[in-house]
């Protein structure tokens, strides 16, 4: 490099790849805490312009909560609302106003991410950005124009793509990644998913509330195998109720795309117990998880590894092991959760600055935001068993919940893990409406090394659904007023 190439060179003090979740904590915190920061984000909106947040914000967490609040109100109105007394006739669904509220919610929070970064004086560059030897990062914008710019600290804050089956490849129309599935111009009649995990089971419930046949093909013989299986097996059940059909051991082989007239179908072939089987969708949704978006990322002689899955290789630190360079969020180890990006991408600025930082992976909260919702944080019993961790279970269903049966919410429940000798929690896993809100109990209690008696002596109002978390952890103790110990 020149000296005139060299001093043409923007300098920074914090460079941040990627305005997803973790990348815009990191450049925001960074900001705060008195450095200069520049944060380089590629994707763009719908309407063509730069769009700050990541898959999160623009294709992921948000506006597939914004269809789920959608047809949740559609379904409720079909399946609910009569046990209020409330009646009404033709109730229709205008897909396009819907997805039309959600792309609105949408643009509204990755337009406050450009508010936030002008006024924490965060500078944005919007193009593809590629790490060079020396902590240089070289920037091809959207108008085709290349910049450089340097820093003593660079933090890859890549995110994640949709993996893509070699059998079933996205064509943006009969078969999708969940991009695609958030904006279908009308109701399927036929969803085919693949894969029963968070994504392939929300976006599954929104098309199945709005109307649509969905059958939801997964190829491990264990329903949420991650999740405690009590846990899991309740949910199943309020699944099947609602007729969600979900086939377990259910291999996909080939999914092969066919015009009738002037639209498509998708004819899709997956072995099961029962042998080799066909069906036909209008759409298929393919949910069968996410990789690191490091490809392209790296030029030659950075000193950054991946690892075989295309992952970043960080420590327990988030440190590469390359002076000055960091990653965080979904292109590294460690769950693919927007909020766990979150705290990495504050751990590490503060730690640039010289202060502590640390993300404490045991009391990560996972939740998934179905009807109902499933939630829980710590260790599942199959867990403590597989560990030899000895340990008390408390649990408390929301059927007996004054405030849950009022609402006609009463499936589910809370259950909370405790050591037998300390009584220290270890896990809470709930299934039930709003329990995205109520897992931060355990959280909390478990952050602060709480035991099951101190969450049971802390005062729940009443009525309210928090008393199933107060009642399981008395349980625990086989002291719950309200169910037989």
């Amino acid at each position: 490099m020149s000296e005139q190439q060299a001093s043409e060179q923007q300098a920074f003090d914090v460079i941040v790849i990627g305005a997803g979740p973790a990348g815009y904590h990191a450049a925001i915190r960074a900001a705060q805490l008195g450095m200069k920061v520049a944060c380089i984000d590629a994707a763009l909106g719908k309407d063509g312009k730069p769009a700050l947040g990541g898959t999160c914000l623009r294709v992921g967490c948000i506006p597939s909560k914004a269809l789920l609040d959608s047809s949740r109100q559609f379904w409720n109105m079909g399946h609910l609302f009569g046990d209020h007394g409330i009646s009404f006739k033709d109730a229709k669904i205008d897909v396009g106003a819907m997805v039309g509220r959600k792309d609105k919610i949408v643009k509204q929070f990755t337009g406050g991410i450009a508010m936030l970064f002008k006024a924490n004086k965060v500078a944005a560059f919007y193009g593809f950005a590629q790490l060079q030897p020396g902590n240089v990062v070289k920037v091809k914008q959207h108008d085709g124009s290349e910049l450089e710019l340097k820093a003593p600290n660079v933090i890859l804050a890549a995110g994640s793509d949709s993996i893509e089956l070699p059998f079933a490849k996205f064509d943006g129309d009969a078969i999708v990644d969940n991009v695609g599935a958030l904006d279908f111009t009308e109701v399927p009649k036929r969803l085919g998913v693949i894969g029963a995990g968070v994504i392939g089971l929300e976006l599954g419930s929104v098309w199945k509330r709005l109307g649509a046949e969905v059958l939801i093909l997964e190829a491990m013989p264990d329903f949420l195998a991650a999740a405690d299986g009590e846990a899991a097996k309740t949910a199943l059940k309020e699944f099947k109720k609602q007729g969600l059909e979900i086939k377990l051991g259910a291999k996909v082989s080939k999914a092969e795309v066919k015009k009738k007239g002037k639209a498509s179908e998708v004819h899709v072939t997956y072995t099961d117990a029962a042998g080799e089987q066909n069906v036909v969708f209008d759409k298929l949704l393919v949910a069968v998880g996410r990789k690191a978006a490091s490809k392209g990322l790296l030029a030659e002689g950075t000193g950054v590894q991946l690892d075989e899955r295309g992952r970043i290789v960080v420590d327990e630190h988030c440190h590469t092991g390359v002076d000055g360079v960091w990653a965080v969020g979904d292109c590294v180890r460690g769950p693919m959760l927007a909020h766990k990006g979150f705290e990495e991408g504050i751990a590490v600025a503060e730690l640039i600055a010289g202060l502590p930082g640390h993300v404490n992976f045991d009391t990560i909260p996972w939740v998934i935001y179905t009807e109902p919702e499933i939630a829980w944080v710590g260790k599942t019993e199959e867990q403590l068993k597989a560990e030899g961790i000895p340990y008390k279970a408390g649990s408390f269903p929301f059927a007996a919940v004054g405030r849950a049966v009022a609402m006609g919410e009463p499936a589910g429940f809370v259950k909370v893990l405790a050591h037998a000798d300390t009584d220290r929690v270890l896990g809470m896993h709930l299934v039930g409406a709003n329990v995205s809100e109520l897992v931060h109990e355990g959280v909390l209690t478990m952050e602060f090394s709480g035991s099951a008696d101190d969450l049971a002596r802390i005062c729940h109002a009443h009525p309210s659904m928090s008393e199933a978390v107060h009642d399981a952890a008395m349980a625990v103790h086989k002291r719950a007023i309200h169910k037989a110990n």
